[in-house]
């Protein structure tokens, strides 16, 4: 058995897979995000483990024979969060994360020092790691006086497990401080922020073992000692090993919390002017690219809160068949936008609403919204030179057709549907888990699922939807004003 534990915003899940990767089990356990200030977004690290503890129990009361058998972990998680600790390996604050944009203007900063495109190969947004410890540094002086350690969150995940400071080159090339062609850290860059590498945990590839499991808490969850546990990924990187996008031309779109498009490279291919990201990937000797969407199924739960519904109940309004663009657009840049505007305090907007505005209206406009940003976040890969002409649908809001049917409408791309099944990111970290215990060949374990459907655009309402587009874009500028 392999066990992938995916630490995610809103909750941690828990899976169990086979020798012939078939999924035995899973849990999940509720996470809860802190906003105590406009732009601000913190979990407490302690929550993480007491979450991660909670799933694992669960999994250790259903299914004890299956947890006596595993023999690799995998981890993941979401990225650019900030867990500050001191030299007892406690945490000095709440984690900041990726979606916090506090620390926009100590990313311009960093962002204007050309070294930083250079070495990282990506423009500094205000989500990554780096300008967070420029904050603190500035804001809580006392705080960063007291850091010995930085790490990500399933880092920290990590080291309740193990007792190890380590973490993997695809997590932490979203911090700002990675050599990404090099795969190291920079020290250069780490001095840029008054950091330096002896307080950033060591390095390895996703596949490579990473620490094992500590006596005490295999004995409390029913699994054998020392364990070995793998580098793993960040949540995108081993989203990509569970449905299979570890090859050039492979690619993958994700409606989850945040909306991801996401493409495999066989070489590091930066290109910072375009916001796209240019990241190790969790296998040896890939890269890959990636556009970012702050809120997408995030503006779902957002609308969906405030009418008191579920987003499922808002879709079923609109029927199972793609209608044409209504008159109402909705800008979701809930929490600003990476992919392509970079732009921390941009906020989201309905625009052209009229007395005829019914709440169907508005769900269309917010589902629109999404696949305009998704549209523009692969207009931006192809400046980088990376085309797609296929993506395979996962996450969350890849569960309603009509969502998928208007985002290949408007992209012009076909969308696999894979079979029932998890192949998210918890998936891709038990694969990581199964290749460090016995050293096997990552492309031949993280094949691509096999696929039930594919949504293809619907030809008669193309021209219709990029008329909508065009004014969609030129809406951006309204709202940064």
């Amino acid at each position: 058995m392999y066990l992938g534990l995916d630490l995610g915003t809103s909750g941690i899940k828990a899976l169990l897979i086979d020798d012939d990767q078939g999924i035995v089990a899973s849990a999940h356990a509720d996470l809860h995000v802190v906003r105590p200030h406009a732009g601000w977004s913190e979990q407490n690290p302690q929550d993480w483990c007491e979450a991660a503890e909670k799933a694992l129990l669960a999994l250790k009361a259903s299914h004890p024979k299956e947890m006596a058998a595993v023999k690799g972990i995998g981890l993941s998680g979401q990225m650019h969060g900030a867990v500050l600790l001191d030299q007892n390996a406690q945490v000095l604050r709440p984690a900041i994360l990726w979606n916090d944009s506090r620390s926009y203007i100590q990313a311009a900063r960093l962002d204007a020092d050309p070294q930083f495109r250079a070495i990282s190969g990506n423009i500094v947004f205000p989500g990554f790691t780096a300008p967070k410890l420029v904050w603190v540094k500035k804001n809580e002086p006392e705080i960063f006086a007291k850091i010995h350690k930085v790490l990500l969150p399933k880092d920290y995940l990590r080291l309740w497990l193990t007792g190890e400071y380590l973490s993997d080159f695809s997590d932490s090339s979203g911090t700002a401080w990675l050599n990404t062609a090099q795969r190291r850290w920079s020290a250069e860059l780490l001095s840029a922020t008054d950091m330096d590498i002896s307080r950033m945990p060591d390095l390895v590839e996703g596949t490579e073992q990473a620490g094992r499991l500590r006596p005490e808490i295999a004995l409390q969850f029913g699994l054998p000692l020392g364990t070995i546990i793998a580098g793993g990924g960040g949540d995108n990187a081993a989203s990509a090993c569970g449905v299979g996008t570890v090859a050039p031309n492979r690619a993958f779109i994700s409606l989850g919390t945040s909306g991801v498009v996401f493409a495999a490279n066989q070489q590091y291919s930066p290109n910072a002017e375009s916001a796209v990201h240019s990241f190790c990937h969790a296998l040896p000797d890939m890269w890959h690219q990636m556009g970012v969407i702050l809120s997408a199924t995030d503006s779902l739960n957002w609308f969906a809160k405030i009418c008191g519904q579920t987003p499922p109940e808002l879709i079923s309004e609109l029927g199972e068949t793609l209608q044409a663009p209504g008159g109402v657009s909705f800008l979701p840049y809930l929490s600003g936008e990476r992919t392509p505007h970079n732009d921390a305090i941009l906020r989201g907007s309905f625009i052209g609403l009229g007395h005829e505005s019914d709440r169907p209206a508005l769900t269309q406009a917010v589902l629109e919204g999404v696949a305009f940003a998704v549209r523009d976040n692969l207009e931006a890969l192809r400046v980088a030179g990376t085309e797609i002409t296929q993506a395979t649908a996962i996450g969350g809001g890849s569960r309603s057709l009509y969502w998928l049917s208007a985002i290949a409408t408007i992209s012009g791309i076909p969308l696999e549907v894979p079979q029932d099944g998890d192949y998210g990111a918890a998936f891709g970290a038990a694969r990581l888990g199964m290749i460090a215990a016995h050293n096997l060949d990552p492309v031949a374990v993280c094949t691509p699922p096999k696929i039930a459907k594919v949504v293809e655009p619907v030809v008669q309402l193309v021209s219709a939807y990029e008329e909508a587009y065009q004014r969609y874009k030129a809406r951006y500028p309204a709202a940064r004003a």
